[in-house]
C-alpha cells in the first residue's frame, strides 16, 4: 500500500479528501494536517465534520500535525494538498524540496512553466514535466496540479472537439456555493439570486484550460492557440457546476459527430477514473446539477442540449465541483503518479 497524507485536512476539500481515501485499494491514509490550532487534536474533534458520510473511523482517531515538512514522517509516498492557495503557495514548495510528491488542489503556481497541470485522461504525458521541474528546482520531491473546478468541468469536452479543429471557446458557468468553502457565501447573498462575478474564476478558467490542452515538447508546454472567454456566476445550488459552452470550430460538426466524440472520450484503468468520462444526455433538460452530479461517483462530466451553431456548437456540460472539481482530481492525479513510477 502506498502511504498518503491529506494537507488542510479539516477543511471542505480536506474532508472530501478523507472520505475518498476511506478504503482505497492503494492508498493508506496515516497523516492529517492542518493549522497550529487543530495540531495535537484527534480528528474527529479538528474537523468539524460536514458531509453527509459519517467521518470515517480509520482517520478519527488520526492524531492532526502541523502542516510543516518537518512534522511529516519521511516514508510518506505522496501527499494531497488542500491547502489555501496562500499557505500552498509558502510550503508546497518546502515539502517538494523536503523530498515529498505533492498532488494539489490549490490555486497556486498552476499555470508556472515547469509545473504539471494534469486532468490524467486529458494530459497525462505532461507528467513528464516533473523531470524539468526537479532539474530547475534541485528538489527530489515533485509538486503536480490540478485545475480550477470549472475548467476541469469543460476541459474534457474541449479536448475532445479538438479533432474539429478548436478556435475559440465562449462559456458561461452556473457555479454552485460548495465551490466557495463552506463560509464563502453567506445565506443572505445567495438566496434569492444569483452573483454575475467569483474574483479570479474567469481567469483561471481562461488560462488553465489553453495549457491543459498543450502540447507537451519534452521541454515544456506549448499551450493550446484557442481564445476562451469566460463569465462566471455563483447560483443558489449546493453542489455541482453547469455550464453553457459554445466552441467555434474550424469543421462543421454535426451533432451526431458531437456526440460521439464526447462518448469516445478515453477512459483510464485507475480506481477513481470513470467509465464513461462523458455521459451524454439527449434529453435537452440535462444534465442538472440535483440529478447528474453524482454520476461515476461524482467523477464523471454530463453533457447535453447539444446545437448546431453557424461557427461550431453550442452544448451544456456539468461536474461536481468538489468530486470531479477538486479532491477527486488530485486523488485521480495521486494514482496516476503511482501507476507511472513517479513515487
Amino acid at each position: 500500500m502506498t502511504t498518503v497524507g491529506v494537507l488542510g485536512a479539516t477543511g471542505a476539500v480536506g474532508q472530501r479528501f478523507v472520505q475518498l481515501l476511506d478504503d482505497h485499494p492503494d492508498f493508506e491514509l496515516s497523516v492529517l494536517t492542518a493549522s497550529s490550532d487543530s495540531a495535537g487534536k484527534p480528528y474527529r474533534e479538528a474537523a468539524g465534520w460536514r458531509l453527509d458520510t459519517p467521518i470515517p473511523d480509520s482517520t478519527a482517531d488520526i492524531t492532526v500535525r502541523e502542516t510543516d515538512p518537518a512534522a511529516i514522517p519521511d516514508d510518506t509516498d505522496l501527499l494531497f494538498s488542500a491547502l489555501p492557495s496562500g499557505v500552498g503557495e509558502r510550503v508546497e514548495p518546502e515539502l517538494c524540496e523536503a523530498g515529498f510528491v505533492v498532488s494539489s488542489n490549490s490555486s497556486n503556481a498552476r499555470t508556472a512553466d515547469d509545473v504539471p497541470l494534469v486532468i490524467p485522461e486529458v494530459n497525462a504525458d505532461h507528467l513528464d514535466l516533473i523531470e524539468v521541474q526537479r532539474d530547475e528546482r534541485g528538489w527530489d520531491g515533485a509538486l503536480v496540479k490540478n485545475p480550477n473546478c470549472s475548467t476541469i468541468t469543460m476541459v474534457p469536452t474541449l479536448n475532445a472537439l479538438d479533432e474539429f479543429g478548436l478556435d475559440r471557446v465562449h462559456v458561461s458557468t452556473l457555479q454552485a456555493v460548495s465551490g466557495a468553502g463552506y463560509s464563502g457565501v453567506t445565506s443572505m447573498e445567495i438566496l434569492d439570486n444569483v452573483v454575475p462575478h467569483i474574483g479570479g474564476e474567469e481567469e483561471k478558467m481562461e488560462t488553465e484550460s489553453r495549457k491543459l490542452l498543450g502540447e507537451f515538447t519534452g521541454a515544456e508546454v506549448e499551450w493550446h492557440d484557442a481564445v476562451v472567454s469566460a463569465s462566471c456566476n455563483r447560483v443558489p445550488t449546493l453542489d455541482g457546476h453547469l455550464e453553457n459552452v459554445f466552441a467555434e470550430t474550424d469543421d462543421d460538426p454535426t451533432v451526431a459527430d458531437v456526440a460521439a466524440a464526447f462518448e469516445d472520450a478515453p477512459t483510464l484503468d485507475l480506481p477513481s477514473a470513470p467509465d464513461p468520462l462523458i455521459e451524454v444526455f439527449e434529453d435537452p433538460s440535462r444534465p442538472q446539477p440535483r440529478l447528474d452530479r453524482m454520476l461515476g461517483d461524482g467523477m464523471a462530466v454530463a453533457a447535453g442540449g447539444i446545437q448546431e451553431t453557424e461557427t461550431g456548437v453550442q452544448y451544456n456540460c456539468l461536474a461536481h465541483n468538489t468530486v470531479r472539481g477538486a479532491a477527486g482530481a488530485s486523488l485521480l492525479n495521486g494514482e496516476l503518479l503511482a501507476r507511472e513510477g513517479w513515487l
